[in-house]
């Protein structure tokens, strides 16, 4: 059965990190509206979504379902700090469901963990951003280090060949996505950058996937201009660079009050 996916955007707005930032589509979104992607903001009416209520007291969002978080800002930015101490406990509340997060800014999350936090929490996946060499070599070793049940990293925008043998070898990381660019001014992705991740991620036997082509595609020399995103979408599955890796064990349990409700009415 396909796994549910909802995004859950609890603050917006963020500040840009590195070279993957140049052409951010949350800017890009926010300057078609007349607004200033870069100004930070909690959002008041998604804020609480993970634990939100039918009316048969049920929560909205079903048991399984994974929850991509922040896409349109960052979960570490400094001055969500406030914000997030909350959104933690939802976090913990929905032991049920798998969150999934991404972020620019390793290097701030040890100090942003919540105080109960272990070794880490089975429904968070956790995941870095490296769209070139530099940034993979910056942010890889702190990814490793960090204590996180389940990691990954996203290429997105590629920019460049990226070779990270040496931090897939003692099998931390379990998935690895790759993307191309869009927006005004989107840079190219080349085919030979996505065939060197790919081959990496099978040697290791990661599951891969690349997502989509971006606006400007290179492969042979020859650049390909693809404004349509779902032949984007069609010509990354067509390139075949998708790869299903060891499997991964994700424990999620149903949240405390709920069991103790699901042991009394059964």
């Amino acid at each position: 059965m396909k796994q549910e996916v909802f995004m859950w955007n609890p603050w917006h707005g963020c500040i840009k990190k590195s070279e993957g930032c140049t052409n951010c589509y949350m800017y890009a979104n926010d300057s078609a509206r007349g607004q200033d992607g870069s100004r930070i903001y909690k959002v008041k009416g998604n804020f609480d979504l993970p634990v939100r209520r039918n009316r048969q007291g049920e929560y909205k969002i079903p048991f399984g379902t994974k929850i991509r978080v922040c896409l349109n800002s960052d979960f570490f930015l400094e001055e969500a700090d406030e914000w997030r101490i909350e959104a933690w406990k939802f976090i913990r509340q929905r032991s049920d469901v798998l969150f999934w997060l991404l972020t620019k800014r390793p290097e701030r999350v040890r100090k942003c963990l919540p105080e109960n936090w272990g070794d880490g929490w089975e429904n968070v996946w956790f995941n870095v951003t490296i769209e070139n060499q530099l940034r993979a070599d910056e942010r890889m070793p702190i990814l490793l280090d960090l204590p996180f049940k389940h990691k990954g990293f996203m290429a997105a925008p590629l920019l460049g060949e990226i070779h990270v043998e040496k931090y897939l070898i003692d099998g931390q990381i379990e998935s690895i996505l790759v993307d191309g660019e869009n927006y005004p001014n989107a840079r190219p992705c080349d085919y030979q950058w996505v065939k060197t991740l790919y081959e990496q991620a099978v040697l290791y036997n990661i599951t891969f996937e690349f997502l989509s082509t971006g606006k400007w595609f290179t492969k042979n020399g020859k650049m390909f201009h693809i404004s349509n995103r779902m032949v984007q979408r069609e010509q990354a599955i067509k390139s075949g660079m998708q790869h299903q890796g060891k499997d991964v064990e994700i424990k999620l349990s149903l949240p405390e009050h709920e069991q103790l409700k699901f042991e009394i009415f059964t």
